[in-house]
């Protein structure tokens, strides 16, 4: 497929979410503005209504599966302050959401950490038959041990381990995916032929952490498969990106460093023989947008009141699986201590890279993590013109192929953004005025996978 012309190039556009009392920043549901009836399926079919009527790409969820209470050992105070604690299954909402629109992709994390493959498989291609072929899964191998006592297990396993066994995980569920050749059903009623049986076939896998046996019971989906979402960016995680992932989501705190991660994430993808024109790299952002300047810098100045301290500390302790209510703010980490953060590393290693220290302290991880604030990714705050310039210049720029946008609130984030950014990027040729097509695969611009594609590298 040859390189996209400047011309033909237009940005994708991800809706960040998430399942629970709250969005990706945890003080949103203190905003005023924040709708209430998350526990109801209107909820997310309204948010679901306002991205399609934006052309979204996909409404994206991320998940954990556990809520955070490794700091103090306790969830008490994550629960009294709403710290990201309530956390339903994502299958029923995205089914909701993908029935309330035609043209919006719909994505869901699923763990291959404390999952079965034949599941997940099941799971995500039955949900891309019920959408449309608009489905898409989040590889992820989960962070924490609270994750792992919720499955019955007494420790998370250990990072490059988790890689290890996902790579597996992925081959039997694009194995199972691949059972069913798409002429397979015949349907003729008068030989009495449902579907070929030479064309069904068993999957027999016998790896060194999974085995399952097929044939799969779910026909080949409208779009070959769902689409791959991965967030890798360790490097044992981004290499694992790089082999599997269709749609990359990315943490950079600033152009240049996005500029070097995607070219080093594309590098990475070219060298394993696939074509990174095909795969699309999206880092997240926070938009807060006015009709002028000045209404954005209060609604900013609003929304950034709402985070309480103890949102920082909750978040790191789940997020690094280490409870940093054991060490006083100024405290060094041992190096011990260092080896011990076992969840999210790419955080890890931020942290020491902007601290320039081998053993930070919990102040150094609160202020240059900035786990819990908007700060934590990078905010684009102003008029549509400005907000609109500052997604311009990553793109045109080379630090992506398009945004995951996080909401300061929920659905007032989407819908300022919706009615006031969205024009003003389509005038700009730099976003899609209409769907390319019904699949989540024509719209991102990605190809049906063939049968077995996924093996040819």
């Amino acid at each position: 497929m040859p390189k996209d012309t400047a011309a033909q190039r237009q940005m994708v556009m991800v809706a960040f979410l998430q399942a629970q009392n709250c969005s990706n920043y945890p003080a949103s549901w203190r905003h005023a503005e924040t709708a209430q009836d998350f526990l109801t399926a209107e909820y997310y079919q309204r948010i679901a209504r306002t991205l399609e009527a934006g052309r979204f790409h996909l409404a994206f969820f991320d998940d954990r599966l556990a809520m955070p209470d490794r700091y103090g050992n306790d969830y008490a105070e994550a629960v009294r302050h709403g710290i990201r604690v309530v956390k339903m299954d994502l299958i029923p909402l995205l089914t909701a959401m993908g029935l309330a629109t035609h043209h919006l992709g719909v994505g869901g994390t699923y763990s291959t950490t404390y999952y079965e493959p034949f599941h997940v498989a099941r799971v995500f291609a039955t949900l891309d038959h019920m959408v449309g072929g608009r489905a898409a899964w989040n590889v992820v191998t989960s962070l924490n041990d609270s994750e792992a006592a919720n499955f019955g297990r007494l420790s998370h396993p250990e990072h490059d381990t988790r890689y290890d066994r996902a790579d597996e995980f992925m081959e039997v569920v694009l194995g199972h995916w691949d059972t069913w050749d798409d002429d397979a059903i015949v349907l003729d009623r008068e030989r009495g032929v449902f579907a070929d049986p030479a064309k069904v076939h068993r999957l027999s896998h016998d790896g060194p952490w999974l085995r399952t046996r097929g044939p799969f019971t779910v026909p080949r989906t409208p779009q070959g498969h769902p689409v791959i979402i991965q967030a890798g960016q360790s490097g044992r995680g981004q290499r694992f990106a790089a082999r599997w992932g269709e749609l990359i989501f990315a943490i950079f705190p600033s152009l240049e460093f996005a500029q070097r991660g995607y070219r080093s994430l594309k590098a990475e993808i070219a060298a394993l023989g696939r074509d990174p024109n095909q795969v699309k790299i999206t880092p997240a952002v926070y938009c807060v947008v006015g009709e002028t300047k000045t209404m954005a810098e209060d609604k900013l100045a609003y929304i950034e009141g709402l985070a309480h301290p103890l949102d920082s500390v909750v978040l790191l302790s789940e997020v690094l699986n280490f409870d940093f209510a054991s060490r006083g703010i100024d405290e060094p980490f041992s190096d011990a201590d260092m080896a011990s953060l076992t969840g999210l590393q790419a955080l890890r290693d931020r942290v020491v890279r902007m601290t320039g220290k081998a053993n930070p302290t919990t102040r150094d991880f609160i202020e240059f993590s900035r786990r819990g604030t908007v700060r934590e990714l990078p905010v684009l705050a102003g008029t549509p013109n400005d907000v609109a310039d500052g997604l311009e210049e990553w793109f045109v720029g080379e630090g992506c192929d398009g945004f995951v946008l996080a909401a300061t609130h929920m659905p007032g984030a989407y819908e300022d953004f919706t009615r006031l950014v969205v024009p003003e990027l389509q005038r700009r040729g730099l976003f899609q005025r209409e769907y390319a097509g019904t699949t989540l695969r024509e719209n991102l611009g990605l190809p049906r996978p063939a049968r077995g594609a996924w093996r040819t590298p």
